[in-house]
Order: C-alpha cells, then structure tokens, then sequence
C-alpha cells in the first residue's frame, strides 16, 4: 500500500511576514511545495494531504490541483481552531493555530495509510523522500515510527533564530527524545539554543528534526487523547503550540512504540525570514542546472 503524504502548510508564517507556502521560490515560480510534491509522487507516494486553514484553502487548490490532477491523489484538511478541541471548552479565543501535532491530527479522516508529515516552507531533499517511502512500504510493525534527522549546522538562518527539535539517539538508532528548541542561533562559531535569558551551546553535528515524520495511523487514536489534555491545561494560553515531538516523546517514554532516526545526506534549506529567500531560490536554481530537477516540474 503506497504511503501519504501530509504537508504542514496551516502556519501564519508571522516572521517571514507573508504566506511562505505559497510563495515562489523555484526559476519557474515554483513554491518549496513542488519540489516535495515532485520528490514524493517519484519516490513512490499514493496520495498528498494538504493541512491548511481555511482562509487559504482555495488559493492552495488553485495552485496545486491543475498541478497533481493525474499524477497523484490529493485532498484538503483544514486546521481549525475548535478541531478536537473537548466540546465542553466551548469557544476558544485565540487566532494561532494549535501547532504541528494538532495539525496531523486534523488530517486523521484523510488519512487511512502510513504516512509522512512534512513542513510546506522547508526543502528536504529526494534521498530523504525515497528513504521514508521505503521504510512506510516495508516496515510492517505498526508501532514503528521514523523520522528524517538533519545536522544542526545545515539548518540554520542567517537572518535570526530558529526553531528545531534536538534529538538524542539511542545505540540501535531509535529516538530517545526530542525537545522542541525556539530559539537557536549562532554566534562567534558557536551554535545556542537561548531559554529563559540562558545560553546553552550545541555541537554542530547535533541531529535535528525538521518536522520530516514517518507514523503509522496508530499514531491517531494516541494524539488525538493527548490534545484533548493539553487543549484542557491550554485553553487560556493562545500561543501555546501542540508540537509533534510533544506526541513522539509520549509514545516513546510510554512505551507506546519506537522511533527510527534515518540520518539524510540531502541539503536541507527553507525560510523562516524574507531575506532567506535570495538564498533559496539560488539553491533551487543549482538543482535545476545540475539536473537533479528537470527545465521545468510540471
């Protein structure tokens, strides 16, 4: 059975100061979104689930539909803001969406095969796609999860801070934890994360995630338990975000199945500021030109 593809393209992108996903980037005003679309419909991918809100929904199917129509199945999940929210909470006063954990979970009812989850705004780059599609194909073990690790030092911005899931990694290559990182930057030849006004340094080769899962749907039942906790302590918090390692360091530390690190030699790049985009467009550019993507994608 072909795997899913999930794309994570519901953020408001409030420090880029626009809406990146559907911003182009590639020499035939390609968004990052192609490239991963390209990448998974040729390494083997059945069907594309784009997670968005509302407002951006129909923009989204009109750049993306004539694209996919024929080449791959496609559908629309829409991140709301009461989605799995406990009806008892009634109304929730905030305009953030919930963040990348509840974000899969709004893909649930669209969702009946293992499946990846990718941001729409990062470049991950074909070996990563061919390596997650082998592994949601073979792996038979539903409790088996994976995820695409990156080295620190390749995905920072030059232009600010970013944030990313700093894993440690177990001798038979599962994951023993991962902790979501708000703040990291480098200063001097030095990687920090900064919290509460303290600097902790990093090695450059730390593995990373750049949100590029791999779950199995028994994934669903034990997110959506979890949200319904933290929607309860959060409900009054309305930048408090339900981050996917929240969800992977539950199933980890309860014994609720492992995670497979498979460290990517692919270039990572995305942007989280406007100046990064000089950047990427010419990193797309040289892709094109050295043939790993064709003149044009579609």
């Amino acid at each position: 059975m072909k795997p899913t593809l999930l794309i994570l393209a519901a953020g408001i992108g409030s420090r880029y100061g626009g809406i990146k996903q559907l911003d182009q980037f590639g020499p035939h005003g390609e968004t990052i979104i192609d490239y991963s679309l390209y990448d998974a419909i040729r390494s083997g991918f059945g069907k594309v689930v784009f997670i968005v809100r509302e407002e951006i929904r129909e923009s989204a199917e009109a750049i993306f539909a004539p694209k996919l129509t024929g080449k791959i199945d496609f559908d629309f999940a829409i991140q709301g803001i009461q989605s799995y929210v406990p009806e008892d909470l009634g109304t929730v006063e905030r305009t953030k969406p919930w963040g990348t954990g509840h974000a899969t979970l709004c893909a649930w009812k669209h969702t009946e095969t293992p499946f990846a989850v990718i941001n729409a705004d990062d470049f991950y780059g074909a070996d990563a796609f061919a390596t997650m599609s082998q592994f949601l194909q073979t792996d038979q073990n539903d409790n088996q999860h994976a995820m695409i690790g990156y080295e620190l030092k390749r995905t920072l911005s030059e232009n600010g801070t970013v944030s990313r899931g700093i894993c440690v990694e177990r001798e038979d290559h599962n994951l023993e934890s991962v902790v979501e990182r708000t703040k990291i930057f480098e200063e001097n030849g030095v990687i920090y994360f900064e919290e509460d006004g303290q600097r902790t340094p990093l090695a450059p080769e730390t593995p990373v995630s750049m949100n590029f899962w791999g779950f199995k749907p028994s994934m669903f039942p034990i997110t959506a338990e979890l949200f319904k906790t933290y929607a309860r302590e959060n409900i009054n918090t309305p930048k408090a975000e339900f981050y996917i390692p929240t969800v992977m360091t539950h199933i980890i530390k309860s014994g609720l199945g492992d995670c497979r690190v498979f460290r990517s030699s692919s270039d990572w790049f995305g942007v989280t500021y406007p100046e990064d985009k000089p950047k990427v467009q010419a990193s797309l550019n040289a892709l094109h030109e050295s043939g790993e993507y064709p003149g044009k994608l579609w």
